[in-house]
């Protein structure tokens, strides 16, 4: 998913459970959780950037 900083942990982690959201003014922010901790982490993303999809659990058949 995204790397962000844990304030508690202090340190450069990587959001679990991340949820691309989009803020009044219009841009788009990753808010999910510290997988050690569990605080809420807040990313701002640039004008372009996507968070990739994530994997499909259920492939098609081919």
């Amino acid at each position: 998913m995204a790397e962000g900083y844990c304030v508690k942990c202090k340190a450069k982690k990587e959001i679990s459970d991340g949820v691309e959201e989009t803020m009044k003014n219009g841009r788009k922010a990753i808010k999910g959780k510290c997988p050690t901790c569990g605080t809420v982490m807040f990313k701002i993303l640039g004008k372009s950037t996507t968070v990739p999809a994530a994997a499909n659990p259920n492939p098609p058949s081919a």
